[in-house]
């Protein structure tokens, strides 16, 4: 319950501040263990990318966020869990690989940490450790805007347009017992190339519907040209 007024709540201020839309909603199974593998440039990803998603989702955020007042309360009631970061959390692949294992839905940044708005990065291990483990549907996200409304380094968020973009899910399959890290090194590569491709699509939609719409304003003016 707790969750949902939440969700609601952040979806109303992404709107009102952010000009938050999303795309390809379909793409998320509705049941089913799934892994949201989406870029990161911002603080405000999990929860924005938390509002838009059709299902409940669980996240793994840094440990130290959840120290911060508003923002600690907030991830909370999101269903976030906990991450040390600096090296390996044995206590936090065993919580993602539970969530997964109980047929829930996941929000993972394979990338790790956050970098600058729109650049995309090697994905980490850990990403497709998660994948080739539990077997889970993974759908590409790109979140875009985020990097500019609050950037590192920036106490309070400013106007920006924000966007979330799923893409078409992949599937990796479950592989039982431990593998090399090249293995998996490999399967978080294939996250971001997806990623990169959600990218791609978004922008391209974007620089299509701005012709559209002058297009369509050029075509209006020549009427009322014509009709004077």
């Amino acid at each position: 319950m707790l969750y949902a007024v939440v969700r609601g709540f952040v979806a109303a201020l992404g709107r009102l501040l952010f000009r938050l839309e999303v795309r390809g909603v379909e793409h998320v199974p509705m049941s089913g263990s799934v892994m949201i593998v989406a870029n990161h440039s911002s603080v405000l990803d999990p929860p924005i990318v938390g509002a838009v998603a059709p299902r409940p989702l669980h996240f793994m955020a840094k440990a130290e966020l959840f120290s911060i007042p508003l923002l600690g309360r907030l991830i909370r009631a999101l269903n976030a869990r906990p991450v040390r970061r600096g090296g390996s959390d044995p206590r936090a692949l065993r919580e993602a690989l539970r969530i997964l294992e109980g047929r829930e839905a996941l929000l993972i940044f394979p990338e790790g940490t956050r970098g600058p708005e729109g650049v995309l990065r090697e994905g980490k291990a850990g990403a497709g450790m998660l994948a080739l483990l539990s077997g889970a549907a993974v759908v590409p996200a790109y979140v875009e805007g985020t990097g500019w409304a609050l950037p590192r380094g920036r106490a309070l968020p400013r106007p920006a347009k924000v966007r979330v973009s799923f893409g078409p899910p992949l599937s990796f399959g479950k592989v039982e017992g431990r593998h090399r890290k090249e293995r998996y090194l490999h399967a978080s590569g294939e996250m971001m190339a997806a990623i990169a491709r959600v990218k791609r699509a978004s922008e391209q939609g974007v620089r299509g519907a701005a012709v559209g719409q002058a297009k369509h304003r050029a075509a209006d003016a020549d009427r009322r040209a014509r009709a004077k």
